[in-house]
């Protein structure tokens, strides 16, 4: 499970097992997670997160759309 971002209390990583699936990143902080499509940015599921939370995961996932976009690429390349 290659983590491709830490940013204040969030960890935004996917499976490796995942690359059957179009690009998305889960996103993790304590007990709560999330799951967000990347093409277009589109949550899928959450489990916890409130609004306000949901919108600033929003927000970090549009300021690192190529790295997260390029890190899925990359490893789901050689998967």
């Amino acid at each position: 499970m290659p983590t491709v971002l830490i940013e204040g209390p969030y960890r935004f990583y996917f499976w490796s097992y995942d690359c059957v699936e179009p690009r998305h990143i889960h996103v993790q902080r304590d007990r709560r997670h999330a799951k967000f499509w990347l093409d277009p940015i589109l949550l899928e599921q959450s489990h916890g997160f409130r609004g306000k939370e949901l919108r600033e995961i929003e927000r970090i996932i549009l300021a690192n759309i190529t790295l997260l976009r390029e890190a899925w690429d990359e490893h789901c390349s050689r998967a």
